[in-house]
């Protein structure tokens, strides 16, 4: 029974590659030969504790262009995905009726305008005479009276024709800021009426994340203030984070605006990218990436022990920060790791040879 015992405890030993859990041996192990290999001593290192999520990118200047009067589509000068300047033409409605409007208010304006004239030269000539007490007080009253409704009949021909002007004026659609369209919702030849989409917008100058964040982050996220956007291999740092004062309803969660502080090339409105919030300080033990081996499954160091043998010990590894990655579980402070993997595989601590008989 002993000896079958011991046939297992060396076929385990044998399959799991020589990892450190198998090294227990019967006897002083054999001492190395030859130069000591290179290795590194792990020490611990303060770093910074972060938090990452997924996050939408939404533009901060974003519009739906609605129609503002009744009419017919006459012209459409931009498409999706065109980008426009700040007050470009846009789509164009048939303006008959607008501009009808227009004319008859400027022709009320100009009659309006003659009769304040007229109204102001009698009030001159009999503001002389009474002046020279030719004309009672009444006239002069009279003619006084009748230039003020007609001055006050002016300013209300001019505030007309303002109105009729605004309402030429929204037959041309034009871009509220410099954008990009995002949406066409109309086809020349289709009739509108107020309040009809017509066209989206939206400005890449400048963009914002909207994430959702744990209760528990979100009063450190707030005090914090800092956040890092990465995509495609970029990160970007925030400009400002704003963590809304209310929880999403049924979920708990925070939502966070994560704003950018200047346009980015390749960041467009919609995409999903990636947020990392730093939540405080925490302890890491990092290796370089290139003392690391794979066997099979199995994620592992090699480890330098004192007598200059080497075992194969498994790691858990957790990000990569530059030429270095975090090992997460499977090494302590103080271990040396060897930083030539290959001649360590050639010191591998010998299998501990078991003895015994049967009984």
């Amino acid at each position: 029974m002993r000896r079958a015992q011991c046939w297992a405890l060396v076929g385990a030993c044998v399959l799991a590659g020589g990892l450190s859990g198998c090294a227990a041996r019967h006897g002083p192990p054999a001492r190395a030969s030859g130069a000591p290999l290179a290795a590194l001593r792990v020490e611990p290192r303060s770093s910074v504790a972060e938090r990452s999520f997924d996050g939408v990118v939404q533009a901060v200047d974003r519009a739906t262009l609605s129609a503002q009067t009744s009419g017919r589509v006459v012209a459409i000068y931009r498409d999706v995905d065109d980008f426009v300047p700040a007050g470009a033409l846009l789509i164009r409605l048939r303006a008959t009726i607008q501009r009808a409007d227009l004319g008859r208010a400027r022709a009320a304006l100009h009659a309006a305008r003659a009769r304040a004239t007229e109204a102001e030269k009698r009030y001159r000539r009999i503001r002389a005479l009474y002046e020279q007490r030719v004309v009672p007080k009444a006239d002069f009253d009279q003619v006084t009276a009748a230039r003020d409704g007609a001055i006050a009949a002016l300013n209300a021909a001019r505030a007309v024709v303002a109105a009729a002007a605004e309402g030429v004026a929204y037959t041309e659609i034009r871009a509220p800021f410099a954008s990009v369209v995002t949406g066409r919702s109309v086809e020349v030849g289709e009739a509108v009426s107020p309040g009809t989409p017509l066209m989206r917008v939206a400005s890449l100058t400048h963009l914002r994340v909207v994430v959702s964040v744990p209760q528990s982050l979100a009063g450190t996220i707030r005090r914090l203030d800092k956040a890092t956007v990465s995509f495609g291999g970029r990160s970007i740092e925030a400009a400002h984070v704003t963590v809304y004062p209310q929880a999403a309803a049924g979920s708990n969660a925070f939502p966070v605006r994560v704003s950018l502080s200047q346009p980015v090339p390749g960041l467009f409105p919609g995409m999903v990218v990636r947020v990392r919030f730093p939540t405080g300080r925490r302890t890491e033990l990092l290796v370089p990436a290139g003392v690391v081996v794979r066997r099979s499954a199995v994620t592992a160091v090699y480890l330098v022990q004192p007598s200059g043998n080497t075992l194969l010990q498994q790691v858990r590894l957790g990000r990569r920060v530059g030429g270095q990655v975090e090992v997460l579980s499977g090494l302590t402070a103080g271990e040396r790791v060897a930083l030539n993997p290959l001649a360590a595989m050639r010191r591998l601590e010998p299998f501990p040879v078991l003895t015994g008989s049967a009984q």
